[in-house]
């Protein structure tokens, strides 16, 4: 079995974690410690997750669609395929060297994606960029350490308290769509968004591997169910 490499190490802004960026062969994965926060095995999570929100901005014009984490480029792949020609996608990275790593020993993962012109990445926290906004974007995905429960940075618990939901909302354009990750159902910050003035719907959606992938034996987790709060605001 060809063994784990460890190509690169980054420490988090904010934090004192440390992140490292493996591969085996064409796998990626990035680890947290002893945790493992995403395998380039496993895009069917987020990049479904994501195809299935937007398709909801789909016949807008101009849509303008914000991420949060660049991460190993899902979101971003399924945003540009779902999006029109004229769209606007921000992706709100945190980490220098994840955009380094997108860049360089993932390039081949990412593709033509960081190239395309609707495609607007940026080295900045997400809060930032959506507390500086009114009424700018059609969609935003939070993909923040596990969901609404902070691994990473206890900053990012500002997202999800209900000041930052209610800056959140006036980011969005009327019928805006938000969608929250999270590993597993969440009764509180569903309320927390209904108290914001979200309207909530939950989802589940089935991590998928190749077919290569699942034949191999890795020791990596097997698929499994995980949630997904898609909140859609009507005005």
């Amino acid at each position: 079995m060809i063994p784990w490499l460890q190509i690169d190490t980054t420490r988090v802004p904010g934090a004192e974690v440390e992140l490292r960026l493996m591969r085996r062969g064409d796998e990626f994965s990035m680890m947290l410690g002893q945790n493992e926060l995403m395998n380039s095995r496993l895009s069917g999570v987020r990049g479904g997750a994501c195809h299935a929100r937007l398709q909801e901005t789909r016949g807008r014009q101009a849509p303008a669609f914000a991420d949060r984490r660049m991460g190993m480029g899902f979101t971003l792949r399924a945003a540009l395929a779902v999006l029109g020609r004229d769209a606007r996608i921000v992706v709100a990275e945190l980490v220098p060297a994840v955009i380094a790593w997108a860049r360089g020993p993932m390039a081949a993962i990412f593709g033509d994606s960081l190239s395309d012109p609707r495609a607007d990445v940026r080295e900045a926290d997400v809060v930032d960029v959506i507390g500086s906004q009114q009424s700018v974007f059609d969609a935003i995905l939070l993909d923040v350490d596990n969901g609404p429960e902070g691994l990473i940075r206890k900053a990012n618990d500002a997202l999800y308290d209900l000041k930052g939901l209610k800056a959140i909302r006036r980011a969005l354009r009327p019928r805006g769509v938000l969608a929250v990750w999270s590993s597993g159902p969440n009764c509180v910050i569903s309320k927390r968004l209904r108290d914001a003035g979200f309207d909530v719907n939950e989802v589940a959606i089935r991590a998928t591997t190749s077919a290569a992938a699942r034949g191999t034996s890795s020791g990596l987790r097997q698929p499994r169910q995980r949630g997904l709060i898609a909140v859609i605001r009507d005005e």
